[in-house]
């Protein structure tokens, strides 16, 4: 090719290949894309597992009539509870729960095993309860009365009014309003 006579004039260039980060660019885009679209199921709070889970295969192996208080505590360990006037009732509680919005907690999944000893420390009955099993709680709307007083919002607000001194330690309020001082 004959060369003119411009010398800043540059000469028509090849288009170079694709080099491999450009290609490594449009591999790695459409993944990123992928993982935050997908970002609230791939970073989603694990499960924890609160109390004792016993296991069915655990609780297949204690036989009523035979199995003691010793087999149930090297099977499923210390129990969660004692029942309150009986101490031969056993209660072991679990449950597994999860994180959601505005931090409260959701259960996913909870179970409750009772066994039932004898005098003797002999297993006599087995129970399993779950979710299903449990009674919703309705809340007391009452309060709880305390001891004391009873003051208008006014007398609290004024009550300490007089109280303090500044330059050492409290006065005594005789203003009537509020608690004495000491």
């Amino acid at each position: 090719m004959r060369r003119l006579d411009c010398p800043n004039r540059a000469l028509p260039t090849r288009r170079q290949p694709r080099s491999a980060r450009s290609r490594l660019a449009r591999l790695v885009g459409p993944v990123i894309a992928a993982v935050l679209l997908g970002g609230c199921s791939l970073f989603q709070m694990q499960q924890t597992t609160r109390g004792n889970m016993v296991d069915r295969a655990d609780l297949q192996e204690l036989i009523p009539g035979i199995s003691t208080r010793a087999d149930a505590t090297s099977l499923l360990g210390t129990p969660t509870a004692k029942a309150s006037f009986n101490d031969n009732e056993w209660i072991y509680i679990g449950q597994v729960t999860q994180p959601r919005v505005a931090q409260t907690t959701a259960v996913r999944k909870q179970k409750v095993v009772i066994l039932t000893f004898d005098d003797k420390g002999v297993l006599r009955g087995l129970r399993e309860l779950d979710g299903k099993d449990g009674q919703p709680l309705a809340m007391v709307a009452t309060t709880t009365p305390s001891p004391g007083a009873h003051s208008s919002f006014l007398q609290e607000i004024l009550g300490n009014i007089g109280g303090f001194n500044p330059f050492g330690g409290l006065q005594q309020n005789n203003t009537g309003i509020g608690p004495p001082m000491p």
